[in-house]
């Protein structure tokens, strides 16, 4: 499968240094299977960095990641209680260091509408069910892969 990362420069190699703190999943590298997704994000990236909006293009080896038991994969197939309570968890973690052991990552991005309820569950303004009642309302998901680690990142390879 091809996945896609938008920036404001080529990605030459991974580097997890250069991710920062607070993402949906961790500090990691996140990718996406919709180009035009990628290109939006390469749009803001350039806008807020400089540079030149630039599509990096990845191939995945989706199937040998799941068959390989010494890779942790979760999945995510929609927005639920499960995947709020561990983006909130994730989105919270201001240090480099991983709340979870998953290697690879699929699921939903959450995005600025979503900080908004987050930050209502945070004020105790909203429980989780209406978290997640609110959310599926909302519809227009989109969808992420992240690689968090070293071993993650062989059934990856730029093309």
């Amino acid at each position: 499968m091809i996945l896609y990362h938008g920036s404001n420069v080529e990605i030459k190699s991974v580097d997890f240094g250069k991710s920062k703190p607070g993402k949906d999943f961790g500090v990691g590298f996140y990718l996406s299977a919709d180009e035009q997704q990628a290109q939006e994000m390469a749009e803001k990236k350039a806008l807020l960095l400089g540079g030149e909006p630039t599509i990096t293009r990845f191939e995945f080896d989706e199937e040998a990641a799941v068959a390989d038991k010494n890779i942790a994969y979760q999945r995510f197939e929609k927005y639920s209680l499960e995947w709020g309570q561990f983006v909130h968890l994730n989105r919270k973690n201001k240090l480099r260091t991983s709340l979870h052991a998953y290697d690879i990552i699929y699921g939903p991005i959450a995005n600025d509408n979503i900080g908004f309820q987050m930050r209502r569950i945070d004020a105790r303004l909203i429980d989780w069910e209406q978290f997640v009642k609110e959310l599926q309302h909302k519809g227009g998901e989109t969808y992420q892969y992240f690689f968090g680690t070293d071993k993650a990142l062989k059934y990856l390879k730029k093309l």
